[in-house]
């Protein structure tokens, strides 16, 4: 079995980091909102996106584009 430190040396990360600016109001609410659920702002911040892109595929809204790669 892999230990951990073997595991994040052979592989690629799995997260990327993003750098979002947001208005004072919405840094605020989204911190008061994060400490009201006892958890990091951007843990809550990550959910809050990925929640937000399976709305968007799940109306049709947005579709991924196919063998495309980042």
């Amino acid at each position: 079995m892999r230990t951990i430190e073997a595991y994040s040396m052979s592989q690629k990360p799995v997260s990327k980091r993003v750098l979002v600016t947001l208005p004072d109001t919405v840094a605020a609410d989204l911190e008061a909102w994060a400490e009201y659920q006892g958890r990091p702002t951007a843990n809550l911040a990550a959910f809050l996106i990925e929640l937000g892109l399976r709305q968007a595929k799940a109306s049709g809204e947005f579709k991924t584009l196919e063998g495309t790669t980042k």
